[in-house]
């Protein structure tokens, strides 16, 4: 049995991308073990149905801030995940910051280890990298990613940029989408919130930090009447911002995150989904966030903004609107716009673009890529 270590730098809880690809390659007769790091509360091993989870090192991430604690943490974690890799058949490493421990072993231990590079993202050009550190991230990776045995990635613009950058054969592309799931569309936020009938629900659900449109969406409701609500779901560092906002306004909601199984019943309670990301560095250009895909398996029009990774998807099915620009003027009008479009149209096609657009086609990439690199 082919032995794969999936290995990420993070304690391994809401990681739904490393989980998903877990399940696939365990189900299809991988014998697969995640490497992620400790954290509080954490078991240093744990055993799945079909894999494994093993931990090492400890990280609190709210008490260790300084980098140098945290570098130091790292690199004890590298050390031990490379002595317990060695033997290992293939390595999946996800993001930048687990590639280098695929190519340490491959170049001194086990010369015949497949190494897969996962980039969750434009790994050189996220949001807050800058200076040194983002220096030093283009040069690792352009130095480690010749030795890579195959990329995957999560758009096609992110792949172009890869193959452009580092003369590579592009990537392939395993979107980050959820399972497909028949929906029975729900109402819960209106019985939580008590908001009637007659008002449109918009939601935003995921990362509540910055980057994510976040503030421009709260100003603009603010100059929206009551009849158009937003429902703000999710966890992070802006959360306390939002609570007190809707406090202050009728038309602004915050709603605690809720658990994966249960996810897309409320996501299926909104009348429409929100995916505002700002442009503020090329990973946010090219992406095409999951939340975005939630929303359409759970048969919610979206409203984006005028990236064109996300554009393309919104014009090419018609399944909501594309906002000319996330400003406050930008966004209404394109809330306004959403409320006109023919619901009926953008059901049926909501309907066919979440098979599309399911994790049960995306896994059909990921085996053949690594059936590819088996044969």
């Amino acid at each position: 049995m082919v032995k794969v270590a999936n290995i990420v730098f993070n304690p391994f809880i809401n990681d739904s991308r490393v989980w998903k690809e877990s399940i696939t390659l365990g189900k299809n007769g991988y014998s697969l073990e995640v490497i992620a790091h400790g954290n509080i509360g954490l078991k240093s091993y744990e055993e799945k149905d079909i894999f494994a989870i093993r931990r090492f090192e400890y990280l609190d991430r709210k008490k260790t801030k300084s980098k140098i604690a945290k570098l130091k943490i790292y690199l004890v974690w590298m050390i031990k995940v490379i002595q317990h890799c060695k033997e290992f058949d293939i390595l999946h490493c996800n993001d930048l910051n687990s590639l280098p421990i695929g190519i340490i072993i491959k170049k001194f231990f086990n010369k015949n280890v497949i190494i897969v590079y996962d980039a969750h993202e434009y790994e050189t050009e996220t949001h807050g990298l800058s200076g040194i550190q983002q220096s030093l991230a283009r040069f690792l990776e352009k130095f480690f990613i010749k030795y890579a045995d195959k990329i995957i990635t999560v758009s096609s613009g992110i792949a172009d940029e890869y193959a452009r950058l580092y003369d590579v054969q592009k990537p392939a592309l395993v979107l980050n989408t959820p399972h497909y799931k028949k929906i029975e569309k729900k109402d819960l936020f209106r019985k939580t919130f008590g908001i009637s009938k007659e008002q449109t629900i918009f939601l935003y659900q995921g990362n509540l930090g910055k980057g994510r449109g976040i503030e421009i969406l709260l100003d603009t409701f603010k100059a929206l009447d009551s009849s158009r609500v937003i429902v703000f779901m999710g966890y992070g560092q802006l959360e306390g911002w939002i609570k007190e906002k809707a406090k202050k306004h009728e038309n602004i909601y915050f709603h605690e995150a809720m658990n994966p199984a249960i996810l897309l019943d409320y996501t299926s309670s909104a009348d429409f989904g929100i995916a505002t990301i700002e442009d503020s560095c090329l990973s946010y250009h090219y992406c095409l966030p999951n939340k975005m895909f939630e929303y359409i398996m759970a048969e919610v029009p979206v409203i984006v903004s005028s990236l064109p990774e996300m554009k393309k998807v919104v014009e090419d099915n018609y399944v909501g609107i594309v906002a000319k620009d996330n400003t406050i003027d930008g966004l209404k009008n394109a809330i306004l716009d959403a409320i006109k479009l023919d619901k009926v149209k953008m059901s049926s096609s909501l309907k066919m673009l979440k098979k599309v657009y399911s994790w049960e086609e995306q896994e059909k990439v990921l085996l053949e890529v690594y059936e590819g690199l088996l044969a």
